[in-house]
């Protein structure tokens, strides 16, 4: 029988996840997309719709800065229920399309944790931005939000900040800053974190919960049916990318009634 996972391994495992977390949505919050935010601070949009006819420039600018993504106006004046319904349902979509690409090979692939451990990176990402934009950073906070909604564990807040014996911080930046190489390295080539990037450094943060794979069994799921097709070759990964799809609406449902319940933390 296998030794039980204890608390301490619990946060030693999501520590590093957490801060490999936050550079790749800080990208993705920070980003101006289509460059709207900048052309509005300096009315560029305007001058380049110079010889547009008035009433035709105005319904296109309205609808520039309208578009609800991180950098726009619009996402400024969204409140935080509906920037997390944004994360949960854009950046959702893409996680869960790349956890469920393990499903191709059907009930093989479903036999290894390599679903499991992309599948809670896509969920812990999620739950990270959640927080973010319920105004939490601290690392700490973070991974007591990802064990309970994952792995249905009330971790002590002490334990969770590192505050004890085993804990190694220079072991934990170390750890942290080699999940997030990738991201690094295409800023620094390409000016911008890559989808390849933002995929590879999905796929580190996912082999980092390894540490812990019998609590990535855990893990909020889809519905019996998905798991059914999952099994299928081919067609398995359109029921894994489903039942990903609705274990991440579930975690999102799970990690607002968690920040109902601590208050404290925000």
């Amino acid at each position: 029988m296998a030794e039980a996972i204890t608390d301490e391994q619990v946060v030693a495992v999501l520590r590093p996840f957490v801060r490999g977390c936050g550079p790749m949505l800080d990208s993705l919050r920070e980003a101006d997309p289509l460059g709207l935010q900048a052309r509005g601070r300096r009315g560029g949009a305007d001058d380049e719709l110079a010889e547009v006819e008035s009433g035709l420039k105005e319904k296109l600018l309205n609808g520039l800065t309208s578009v609800k993504v991180p950098g726009t106006a619009a996402w400024a004046e969204m409140n935080g229920y509906q920037r997390t319904n944004w994360w949960m349902n854009r950046v959702g979509r893409f996680t869960a399309l790349i956890t469920s690409i393990p499903g191709l090979g059907g009930a093989l692939a479903d036999r290894l944790p390599v679903q499991d451990a992309l599948g809670s990176a896509a969920q812990g990402l999620l739950l990270c931005a959640i927080a973010g934009e319920y105004g939490v950073t601290d690392v700490g906070a973070r991974v007591r939000l990802i064990a309970w909604v994952l792995f249905e564990r009330d971790i002590d807040p002490v334990i969770a900040a590192g505050k004890h014996a085993s804990h190694d911080e220079s072991a934990e930046s170390a750890e942290a800053e080699k999940l997030t190489e990738e991201l690094a390295e295409s800023e620094k080539k390409h000016g911008k974190i890559t989808l390849k990037a933002s995929a590879g450094t999905l796929w580190r943060l996912g082999r980092s919960l390894l540490g812990i794979v019998g609590e990535l069994e855990k893990r909020p799921r889809g519905r019996l049916l998905h798991r059914a097709l999952g099994m299928l070759p081919v067609v398995g990964m359109a029921g894994d990318y489903l039942g990903e799809r609705s274990g991440l609406k579930r975690v999102w449902k799970r990690a607002h009634t968690w920040f109902t319940d601590h208050p404290e933390v925000r």
